[in-house]
């Protein structure tokens, strides 16, 4: 197989920029279409071999099912198709069948098709032409104990078993089966959490491309002062991520903070277009996905003021006490404790150095606002019921989003708030910063 490290491929793209016209910096390397499928396929086979078995016996569950339909797909099922699938095919149920330490794992699909290479088909219509009946067969044959279904009041990801196909499911299974159904929600969501070193290998690159786009956007090549508007750096984002051939998961957020502007959050990030001035101090929440893992990350510009050459102090002491935010928190976590134990600790600490600190931390991977323990929601200081009690678990990557609110000397003391969002992985009992973090604002000269 082609892997990353052997298809060395830079494309050159076109750009749409807002004003002015610039030639575009280059982000490095970016895989043409069948490499990136090679790469996820290679990365999905893996998984099957390492995380599926680890995990159900972990959880004590002998066989999961995992199903959905074309365009109503599970979550958990997106993330198990291969790179061609881009979607369901009718209903597809993939089976998994463990039949102990040193047997392996069966992986069966109950569907007119084998699903790639990994999951062999074993329906035959003709044989057998009820689906649900060949679903009932394969069960009866292996005889689990437990039988996992992807349903969670709390977790959305782990709760991809629609309604009616539940219903049907279970009008389908005799008695002496329904009895062994339980929910599957920790196995779902730690098939989701679970990075491998393979992936994170390959994650740093994406996070350097997303860290790229933000630092060609926050600059003088991009924006004009009194003319480039907030809605044209966004735009434009979304115009270079596309250029790029790849996707964004939100469209980007720009905010300004000037004198007399707000710092409440909420009337932040949904205000109206405006235009960008010399003395701003911007902000920008920007996520990219590619090889099926997303990128979420915060930061921040001044806009210098004629004979200017740095941000005022006030303001760049005000962005190292979000490091320094930063640091309280990620020294927090700690295998086993949940995400409440964690926003706890750091916002108790923060309190304690004097930090007017707001902390709203999220798993990443295979979805933006991904699968594991919640830190904190902005509007949820006091902990987060359910998400927060999942435990923090190794090899889990983390969006670290956080605020702080300071008070600048040079601004008439009005207070400003710096908002920080880097992409981490807990692995091995620390964090790390995938691809680092910033340290010093963008200057916009």
């Amino acid at each position: 197989m082609r892997m990353l490290t052997s298809c060395l491929l830079v494309l050159s793209f076109g750009v749409v920029l807002a004003a002015p016209r610039v030639a575009s910096a280059d982000p490095g390397v970016i895989l043409p279409l069948r490499d990136r499928a090679e790469v996820i396929d290679g990365w999905l086979a893996l998984r099957m071999e390492r995380v599926v078995p680890a995990l159900m016996r972990e959880q004590g569950i002998d066989m999961w099912v995992v199903l959905g339909r074309e365009y109503n797909e599970d979550p958990v099922l997106e993330t198990m198709l291969p790179a061609t699938w881009l979607a369901a095919r009718r209903r597809t149920i993939l089976v998994f069948h463990d039949r102990g330490p040193g047997s392996g794992v069966d992986r069966l699909a109950v569907s007119r098709y084998s699903v790639g290479e990994l999951f062999e088909s074993a329906w035959d219509p003709d044989a057998q032409p009820d689906q649900w009946a060949r679903l009932i067969e394969i069960i009866e044959e292996r005889d689990p104990s437990r039988i996992g279904l992807n349903i969670s009041p709390t977790f959305a990801l782990a709760d991809g078993m629609s309604h009616s196909q539940f219903l049907e499911l279970e009008a389908a299974l005799p008695s002496h089966l329904r009895e062994r159904v339980v929910p599957a929600e920790r196995l779902a969501i730690g098939w989701l959490e679970t990075r491998l070193p393979e992936e994170m290998e390959v994650y740093a690159s994406i996070c350097r491309i997303a860290h790229e786009i933000m630092a060609e956007a926050l600059s003088e090549r991009v924006i004009q002062p009194g003319v480039t508007t907030t809605d044209d750096l966004k735009w434009w984002c979304r115009e270079r991520i596309v250029g790029l051939g790849l996707e964004t998961w939100f469209h980007p957020l720009v905010s300004i903070q000037r004198s007399e502007s707000s710092t409440d959050l909420l009337e932040m990030i949904s205000g109206g277009e405006q235009v960008i001035r010399r003395g701003d101090l911007l902000h920008m929440d920007l996520g990219i996905s590619y090889l099926r893992l997303h990128t979420d990350t915060q930061q921040m510009a001044y806009v210098l003021r004629p004979g200017e050459v740095d941000a005022p102090e006030g303001l760049r002491r005000a962005f190292r006490r979000g490091n320094e935010m930063q640091d309280i928190l990620t020294s927090a976590f700690e295998e086993g404790l949940t995400g409440n134990d964690v926003l706890r600790a750091s916002l108790d600490e923060a309190r304690a150095r004097g930090i007017d600190a707001m902390v709203y931390t999220h798993p990443l991977g295979f979805h933006g606002h991904a699968a594991g323990p919640a830190i904190g929601m902005w509007d949820k200081q006091g902990g987060v019921p359910g998400k927060g009690d999942y435990p923090i678990n190794d090899w889990t990557a983390y969006a670290i989003e956080l605020s702080i609110t300071e008070r600048i000397p040079e601004w008439d003391n009005q207070e400003v708030r710096i908002m920080q969002e880097e992409d981490a992985l807990f692995q091995g009992g620390t964090v790390r910063y995938i691809d680092g973090r910033q340290t010093e604002l963008h200057l916009i000269r």
